[in-house]
């Protein structure tokens, strides 16, 4: 049996098992049971993420390999070029979209209280967007250069 079956039918099983375990609780009202569920969620999560980085490490390969062949013949370097263009922008686009909600928030407090300080919390989640707009243009420098 090949790994990367392996693989996907254990976290099909995880993943249906938390689904199963779920709907049994909210069905069967089990509020004393908290702490079998938060239990049942740890294990849950303590074998997922492993099985997900082996997912992906033995995913890779195939995943540059395509990448690569399918941009003209190039090589790998291609291949972990576009890798990279996209972990760029994503990761810049998860961390500002966390950054303009904490700033977004603390914000809106600040102006409730005082309406004057409006243009500055403006300044504040333009900044926080601007995380965003990095990763844009280091993924557009990256792909440039293949």
């Amino acid at each position: 049996m090949n790994v990367l079956t392996l693989i996907t039918t254990g976290a099909g099983l995880l993943v249906l098992g938390t689904i199963s375990l779920g709907v049994y609780f909210i069905y069967n009202d089990c509020d004393e049971k908290r702490t079998k569920m938060k239990k049942f969620l740890r294990i849950n999560l303590s074998a997922f993420i492993p099985i997900l980085g082996g997912a992906l490490v033995f995913m890779a390969p195939s995943i540059v390999s395509a990448a690569s062949t399918s941009a003209g013949g190039g090589t790998t370097d291609a291949g972990l070029g576009y890798i990279a263009a996209a972990l760029s922008t994503g990761l810049a686009c998860l961390g500002a979209g966390y950054a303009v909600g904490v700033v977004g928030s603390a914000a809106l407090g600040a102006v409730s209280e005082d309406p004057k300080i409006l243009g500055k919390t403006l300044i504040y989640v333009g900044l926080a967007e601007g995380v965003a707009i990095y990763g844009l243009v280091i993924s557009i420098l990256i792909l440039g250069s293949l």
